[in-house]
């Protein structure tokens, strides 16, 4: 791992409406400010500016609730048409309560409400809400493919949105998609600095990542969705961010 990196955010990015070129909004803003892409950078994008791109919003006065959906909001005290976003874009609802709706969401993520935020989703009179992309990994891959053909420098990318933990207070930043960076470093097999070997030691490199740029980018009102990481010296094997998600079988908790 490296000893020094640099963070720093984007600024300038401008509102994003479905269809937008985000590689085009990162490029403009890195010149805007007298920076370019170098070799090694690790581009870190939010979750919610790619998913506006892909055109991931919907009307909540289009959303008909199922009664399932009707029974779970009357539990958690939620907008029924919102829980019913929450169970088209999941799997299984593993907890519910007042005010909590924990599912794992269709990409296999255990998270709350499927992903579904409505802070910073504008929509003038219509009441929005946003959800994940469909694919965030290959998302992360497209935005990758277009930064390096037109910047000539080989980059990372990560889809980065902000999670809860069940243990411990406050938001941290996560990766949900990725491209050109190895999201888990498999340490095992190698040894510490008293020539131990490791048995148990994979390191979540690119959540790491994740929750190092969210400290840039801000979570409220900065208007600064896209931030470079430099200098991180880490492997760079192409894997999914979907590597991170543990399997069924090894889940301690369900």
């Amino acid at each position: 791992m490296s000893t020094r990196l640099s963070i720093f955010a984007i600024p300038g990015i401008p509102l994003v409406q479905p269809g937008d070129d985000l590689a085009s909004f990162i490029l403009d803003g890195l010149a805007a400010m007298g920076e370019s892409l170098a070799a090694g950078d690790i581009v870190v994008v939010a979750q919610k500016i790619i998913s506006k791109a892909e055109g991931r919003l919907v009307s909540l006065g289009t959303v008909m609730p199922s009664a399932r959906a009707e029974e779970l909001a009357g539990v958690t005290g939620k907008d029924p048409r919102v829980v019913e976003l929450v169970l088209q874009e999941s799997r299984e609802v593993l907890r519910a309560k007042t005010n909590v709706l924990i599912v794992e969401q269709n990409l296999g993520l255990v998270i709350a409400n499927a992903g579904i935020d409505r802070s910073n989703v504008e929509g003038g009179s219509e009441d929005m809400a946003l959800l994940l992309p469909v694919d965030p990994d290959a998302s992360a891959r497209a935005l990758r493919e277009t930064l390096i053909e037109r910047s000539g420098a080989d980059v990372a990318v990560v889809i980065a949105d902000s999670v809860g933990r069940a243990w411990r207070y406050g938001t941290t930043g996560m990766a949900i998609g990725c491209a050109g960076l190895e999201p888990l470093w498999d340490q095992r097999g190698d040894t510490d600095m008293f020539g131990k070997v490791l048995e148990v030691t994979e390191v979540a490199v690119a959540d790491q990542v994740a929750s190092a740029a969210n400290l840039a980018m801000g979570e409220a009102r900065e208007r600064t969705p896209a931030a470079i990481v430099r200098g991180l010296d880490t492997p760079r094997r192409e894997r999914p961010a979907t590597a991170l998600v543990r399997a069924r079988k090894e889940d301690m908790f369900r």
